[in-house]
């Protein structure tokens, strides 16, 4: 058995998330090797062919445009402002955050066997509390935490601003991921948060420079992660091929210029229009069309993996609903949803198949796309900080179209050039606060408030959206953020 603390975080600190403060708890909950889904699966391996899993991402940023320029919401400004653009969605988008405290217990009543895995980044978490939506936050935790549904549901750990990784500053990663944990805990309780042993990469963005790599994936290590996410078309085979093996879990290698080496599972997303294909339930179409596959000397069902937004466009806000009920319907005729093509979660897949034989070091290996070509020209025993920038420099200037600001599912969108009036700020903001914190010898500073006031403004200028939405408004917002962050630091520290 587990044994976690006694006592819970506060959700809300002097008004502010609680992010920061409870990282040894945390740390001491999520780093054990306890099966989570194996004592409570109603599922045999033997009887069943193939497999799918369908994640749903959910994120509204934290925007600076509440009442005298306070933090709230986008979802709140949406409902204050239904006129403006497509703000008429905030109550049906609303409606897609509870909808699966309504769906999974209303199939188990039907007698089907259903699973979601849920991907909320904290500002979502933090802007429904703001909101006053505890309905939505009550109608999770019944799926989350009740014995009688969570066996169907598993949470995946996020970044807490829905920052993506390429572009975060290295020392923040693992700051995210700590805030998304101690968040998720106060809402939800410490032995939810100890089932949460997959991680879901915001956008799907994957780092492909080796040192941003290396460190996303020892931060996600160190906090407990067993396995991520990662699109195909993200990732290559050690030789620079495309992936041969795309549904069966790999083993992400990640490499640093000091040649040191780590790894962690992934779980590959498969490639397509990922809204679409997961309002539909294609997944679930396409494991029908798969049989078994080797793994070292067991044969384990394949595994059809896809995430899509969980709110945002019509297939999701309209064809969802009937397209995953009918699926899960479909599979109780076909044998009685627990034998032949079944929905796992990731976590209960990847436990199966070790159980039965499977050994991780077996599984078909993998690194971030481009990674084949920089190691090819870094010898082994020359494998240093400025070994590897030269052979960067090279790639790019013989190779217009080679990166290593990474591979998302947005693939046309480079998240990193173009935005200079944003990263700058960005990193500046970044500096100044771990300069400001390292040089403060007052003991445990994560506990105290302005820590975690500086803290949540360092993380929400990093959020993806101040980005993705370019020139404008959006920026302004980024700005207005980094100014109050900058002026924190100054006068607190």
């Amino acid at each position: 058995m587990l044994s976690v603390p006694t006592h819970l975080p506060p959700e809300i600190v002097d008004g502010l998330p609680n992010i920061s403060g409870w990282e040894k708890e945390v740390l001491a909950v999520v780093n054990h090797n306890e099966p989570v889904f194996l004592p409570s699966t109603n599922l045999r391996l033997e009887d069943i062919n193939a497999v799918f899993a369908i994640a749903l991402h959910m994120h509204q940023p934290t925007i600076p445009a509440g009442y005298n320029g306070g933090l709230i919401s986008n979802l709140q400004y949406m409902f204050e402002h239904p006129h403006e653009g497509d703000n008429h969605n905030a109550a049906p988008f609303a409606y897609c955050y509870s909808r699966m405290g309504d769906f999974i217990p209303e199939l188990v009543s039907q007698g089907c066997n259903p699973r979601v895995m849920l991907d909320y980044s904290g500002n979502l978490l933090w802007g429904l509390r703001q909101m006053g939506r505890n309905d939505i936050l009550d109608n999770l935790k019944k799926i989350t935490c009740d014995t009688a549904y969570q066996p169907y549901v598993e949470w995946l750990g996020t970044m807490w601003s829905h920052a993506v990784v390429p572009s975060t500053p290295i020392p923040d990663i693992k700051l995210h991921i700590l805030a998304w944990q101690q968040h998720f805990a106060a809402i939800f309780g410490w032995e939810a948060l100890a089932r949460v042993k997959g991680f879901s990469p915001p956008e799907m963005h994957l780092p492909n420079h080796p040192d941003t790599l290396f460190e996303f994936v020892k931060s996600l290590k160190e906090c407990g992660y067993r396995w991520l996410l990662v699109q195909e078309h993200s990732v290559e085979t050690l030789n620079g091929e495309p992936l041969r093996y795309k549904h069966l879990p790999h083993c992400l290698i990640a490499r640093n210029s000091q040649g040191e080496t780590i790894s962690i599972t992934a779980l590959i997303k498969t490639q397509g229009s990922d809204t679409k294909l997961v309002a539909q339930m294609q997944p679930y179409y396409e494991a029908k069309t798969l049989s078994k596959q080797q793994i070292g000397n067991v044969l384990v069902p394949p595994i059809v993996s896809q995430i899509g937004d969980g709110e945002n466009g019509g297939v999701m806000m309209n064809e969802f609903p009937s397209a995953f009920k009918q699926a899960w319907w479909d599979m109780v005729n076909h044998g009685g949803g627990k034998s032949g093509v079944v929905g796992m979660c990731g976590t209960e897949y990847l436990e199966l198949i070790t159980a039965a034989g499977c050994n991780p070091e077996d599984y078909p290996t993998c690194q971030p796309v481009g990674q084949h070509q920089i190691w090819q020209r870094v010898a082994p025993d020359n494998c240093q900080l400025e070994a590897v920038e030269n052979a960067i420099q090279e790639l790019k200037q013989s190779n217009p179209n080679f990166h290593v600001d990474g591979a998302s599912w947005t693939n046309h969108i480079s998240w990193v050039k173009g935005y200079e009036n944003v990263l700058s700020p960005m990193n500046q903001l970044s500096s100044l606060f771990h300069e400001k914190l390292l040089n403060n010898e007052s003991g445990e500073i994560t506990k105290q408030s302005q820590y975690r006031q500086a803290l949540i403004y360092n993380l929400l200028l990093q959020t993806s959206c101040f980005r993705y939405w370019g020139q404008g408004t959006w920026t302004d917002y980024a700005k207005a953020i980094y100014q109050r962050g900058e002026a924190l630091l100054q006068a607190n520290f």
